[in-house]
């Protein structure tokens, strides 16, 4: 275990590396200029050279990169010279809230995805399996604003039962969180069919068929441990692509988390909220991954971490 958990480590340091690296090179190739937005409209070209020269944005690209990488193995992300604070506190202010979502999220998707999928498992070939699929298919087409709008005109607007935005209390956390559960439901659904037909057909199964036991204790105590593993590789995924995916539903519903920062600085040039969001989410794809990898041991013991 040490010596997977080492060489997991290793690998997430140079993965973390190649993604602020890939990252630092796209946002240096932008057209726009970071210092020509911190300086204002009304700023002179002598005024914006200053800055640019004061934040080191005159200097070669390697240097300006390795100037980066070197306070990041310190933990420093930057500073916002734009909110005129540190990257890390203004992350670190949002992190609760999008893992709040995400949890949330991830609970909505799964219980609407894994029950979705047994139904249609185990009434293949009939019409409410094709109705479940269809549905499915809907849910993972739906763009994201789109799902979001509909809920928050019928279920706030028309019928008030929801606040419409905010953030505090477990009502304005329904809506957003069923937003993203009912997009990554239809993924959960079609993956746990596919993968429950597949062990409702092995040997053991009809074994246990045989042996005259409940058609629900096969389904939940036999087939239901087998099928669930690449569920548990998609949570590990799904934890990342929250973490990085939630700009929109976060903008609809006025969540303060992430997203919204990420969305914020997108639009106002603030590069280092830019890179310091990537590396976080970058980092919760990496940590998703492991979680799911260390996890799956204890649901199949026959899975040995090498």
């Amino acid at each position: 275990m040490a010596v997977y958990l080492a060489r997991r480590l290793v690998q997430a340091v140079l993965i973390l590396i190649g993604v602020s690296l890939i990252t630092f090179v796209l946002l240096y190739l932008l057209p726009a200029d970071p210092a020509r937005q911190i300086a204002g409209r009304t700023a002179t070209a002598a005024q914006v050279a200053n800055i640019r020269a004061q934040l080191g944005l005159d200097q070669p690209f390697f240097v300006q990169y390795a100037r980066y990488l070197g306070n990041l193995v310190q933990g420093d992300l930057g500073r916002s010279h734009l909110q005129r604070s540190e990257v890390a506190d203004l992350i670190w202010a949002r992190l609760p809230a999008s893992l709040l979502l995400m949890l949330a999220a991830i609970v909505c998707e799964l219980v609407l995805g894994l029950t979705m999928g047994i139904l249609a498992a185990v009434r293949r070939g009939r019409a409410s399996d094709h109705a479940l699929m269809v549905t499915s298919f809907v849910t993972v087409s739906a763009p994201q604003f789109v799902v979001g709008l509909l809920l928050l005109y019928v279920f706030a607007v028309k019928l008030g039962w929801f606040p419409i935005g905010g953030y505090g209390t477990f009502s304005h956390l329904v809506l957003p969180a069923l937003t993203l559960g009912i997009l990554g439901a239809g993924w959960y659904a079609r993956m746990m069919r596919s993968s429950m037909v597949d062990v409702l057909r092995q040997d053991y199964m009809r074994t246990a068929r045989a042996k005259g036991l409940k058609r629900w204790t096969i389904l939940l105590r036999h087939a239901l441990p087998n099928a669930i593993l690449p569920i548990i590789a998609m949570i590990g995924i799904d934890i990342g692509l929250f973490m990085s995916g939630i700009v929109v539903v976060e903008s609809v519903f006025g969540w303060p988390g992430i997203g919204q920062l990420a969305w914020q600085a997108i639009q106002r040039v603030d590069l280092p909220i830019i890179m310091g969001v990537t590396l976080v989410s970058a980092l919760a794809i990496v940590i998703g991954n492991l979680v799911a990898d260390l996890v799956a041991p204890f649901v199949d013991p026959r899975i040995k971490l090498q």
